[in-house]
């Protein structure tokens, strides 16, 4: 099926089939109690061979220190990548200018075929911290219904607006895609760190996107939610396409289909490999003498390559 005849898949309650499954347990989960999770379905993507996401040319600076350089990025539909990279290197300038939140100083970005801002909607962004105060009594349920867009005002018809049956039944049916329907009425602040990632994920997919992206989501999650949470992401991209920021190299470094690196330039590589010029990127250039030099060797295998060049 080509990328412009992509449908949106019809809700397992209609189908009864193309379930998910899971058969382990840990405390970052609800304890998969639900053996069969359902399949998302998600918008089609506009216009045949359309990127989901394409930078050409794309520079930015913050006042007169730039941060970006001449990027040239395109991920296509059904993409799992990792965007990784140092701190200060660009990758959270890099998501802003993919969700319309700053205009890059030279070149275009497009999401969709489109200026960012215009389809925004179809981005379900997942941030590094949830912006929700620790101590407020906000349930599992009602953070993910925060991800649904309302259509009528605030005091439509003359009542104050509440959320409708079929926008909790959508909302509980995304909690069962990321296993945890089962924790629905707890308070979000009782959970961990990787269930708090798994509602934030729901909350991101209840409205249907065509394009899931994450901020660093593996920070302050325990290595067995790491472990879950890239099982559950491993299972979404087969139905929706994902970007992952991240400077975690390992945890960026599974189930992933292509990679780019960021340092003030950007190299993508359609493969999971990491090129030596992408590590050179990254670390610089180091002789074999360097404890440097055996560091990134390493770092090259878990990505599948041989390793680095080395200055002489």
């Amino acid at each position: 099926m080509t990328q412009g005849s992509r449908k949106a898949r019809p809700s397992p309650t209609q189908t009864g089939t193309r379930m998910h499954t899971h058969d382990h347990s840990c405390p970052s989960c609800s304890g998969h109690v639900h053996p069969l999770i359902p399949e998302p379905h998600f918008r089609p993507l506009p216009g045949t061979g359309t990127p989901v996401i394409e930078l050409q040319g794309v520079s930015f600076s913050y006042d007169e220190r730039e941060v970006l350089s001449d990027v040239d990025l395109k991920i296509a539909s059904g993409d799992f990548m990792a965007v990784i990279g140092p701190n200060g290197g660009g990758k959270t300038t890099l998501v802003k200018l993919i969700l319309g939140l700053l205009a890059p100083k030279s070149g275009t970005v497009r999401v969709l075929g489109a200026d960012p801002l215009s389809v925004r909607p179809a981005v379900g962004y997942v941030p590094q911290h949830a912006l929700i105060q620790p101590s407020f009594p906000v349930t599992v349920l009602e953070v993910v219904l925060l991800g649904l867009r309302r259509q009528s005002g605030l005091l439509s018809l003359g009542r104050w607006p509440g959320y409708h049956a079929q926008d909790k039944a959508k909302a509980m049916e995304t909690l069962r895609m990321v296993d945890m329907a089962d924790l629905a009425t707890r308070r979000f602040d009782a959970l961990s760190g990787g269930q708090k990632q798994r509602v934030l994920v729901a909350r991101a997919l209840v409205s249907d996107p065509a394009l899931l992206l994450f901020d660093e989501p593996t920070s302050n999650i325990d290595p067995q939610g790491k472990v879950c949470l890239f099982d559950l992401l491993s299972a979404l991209s087969a139905s929706i396409t994902i970007v992952m920021v991240s400077h975690d190299l390992i945890s960026a470094s599974t189930r992933i289909s292509n990679v780019a690196v960021v340092n003030r330039k950007l190299i993508q590589n359609r493969s999971r490999e990491l090129t030596p010029a992408m590590l050179e990127l990254i670390y610089g250039t180091h002789d074999a003498s360097c404890p440097l030099d055996e560091y990134i060797k390493g770092v090259s295998s878990i990505f599948g390559q041989a390793g680095p060049r080395s200055s002489v």
